[in-house]
This record gives C-alpha cells, structure tokens and sequence, in this order.
C-alpha cells in the first residue's frame, strides 16, 4: 500500500536535544542532584503529558517526594525553563516535512506533550499551521503507545494505519504504532533516519531528508 502520510513526534525528532542551559537552571532552582532530579522528573511526565498533572501540580508533586520546598516564584520558574528545555527545534526535520508535504503526502505530529509547552509552541511556533493534523496528548487524556492515540491521529487525517509511517524516538512508543498496524520506524537521528528509510523501501515514496538548506 503506497503512503500517504508521514506522522511525527515531536521531542528529540523534530525537537534538537534538551537545551543545556535550562537544564542548569532547573537543577539550580530544584536544589536536586542531577540524579535524583532525573529521577523524579520522569517518574511523573506521563502524567504531566497525559493532563493528569499541569506545571503547577506537577513541580509540587517532584517536590513533596524529594522533601524541597518551593515557592510559587520557584514553581513558575521551573515551569518557564521545562519549557524552553524542549523549545529547541530542528531545522532539517522540519525542513524535511515541508518537503514530504510537498510531495503530495499528508504530514501531521502526535506527541506526548504537557499544556505549559504546547501553550509556548501555539504562541510562537507558527510552522505548526503547516501540518495537516496534530495530536496532542494532554488534550486527549491519552498517551502514546496506547493504541487511542494513533488511532485517533489516523482517523483525523482520513488515512489507513497501512498508509502511514510514524516516526518517534522511544521504542515503546515506536511498538504501539506498529501494534495498530502503522508502519514505524525508531528515529535515531537524520542519518540514520535516511539509512532507515533506504533499508525499508521507502525511499522512491519519500524526499531525501537531507538536501537543501533547512528553515524554521
């Protein structure tokens, strides 16, 4: 069955890595190890992602497990640079997008995605406006990899699971798609994404990704 959409996650595929310097920032704030920040930070982003937990429930609820006190200053403060520790984005996957969108085929993103970034993307990200659909999990009350996401995404941009590749950076995430029947690849970067996307035939359906100069 030939493609007809191409569906991406967001962070670390078309996000670039975490920002350093907020990371730093939010250890500083915290007052945690990087450790035990780390730690805590992942142990409820599920939740933060699936709206179960906003910033301002979410930061009091790392530090009442790791016994920090924070003020609503602090709080906000850590709110601010979570965000831009994901605000970062990658000018070739975005530029390789707009490529696959000109092709002909349907483009859309599906993340695991918290209300405090998605409100800063919506207000500064106007490249969103180019994607045919996109899939938030904090407005759905869903996360990936359960199937109600991906079908949902499939079913709003009108395509079967079998005419659509996923593309995302964990493998959990990258086997829920493939357990609805999408085909999906694990992103490890835009090298190895086009070695990827040669060894699986998709090549003579797809732009190259790399190519002419990127834009945002």
């Amino acid at each position: 069955m030939p493609l007809r959409a191409v569906i991406f996650d967001y962070g670390l595929v078309l996000s670039g890595p975490p920002e350093p310097a907020a990371r730093a920032r939010l250890l500083e704030i915290s007052g945690l190890a990087p450790e035990i920040f780390d730690a805590h930070y992942w142990k409820y982003r599920l939740d933060y992602d699936c709206g179960t937990l906003n910033g301002h429930t979410y930061w009091p609820t790392i530090a009442s497990d790791t016994d920090v006190s924070l003020s609503t200053e602090q709080i906000e403060a850590l709110i601010e640079q979570d965000v831009l520790l994901w605000a970062t984005v990658d000018p070739v996957m975005l530029a390789w997008a707009d490529r696959v969108r000109a092709s002909g085929m349907k483009i859309a993103i599906l993340s695991n995605m918290g209300e405090d970034l998605l409100a800063y993307m919506r207000d500064n990200f106007r490249w969103l406006d180019r994607f045919h659909h996109l899939t938030w999990s904090c407005e759905l009350n869903l996360i990936k990899p359960m199937a109600a996401i991906y079908e949902h995404t499939l079913e709003q941009l009108n395509v079967g699971a079998d005419e659509a590749l996923f593309l995302d950076d964990r493998a959990e995430n990258v086997e829920g798609a493939r357990a609805v029947g999408l085909h999906a690849l694990l992103f490890r970067g835009v090298q190895n994404l086009q070695a990827d996307l040669a060894r699986e035939g998709w090549t003579s359906q797809l732009p190259p990704v790399l190519e002419r100069s990127p834009r945002v």
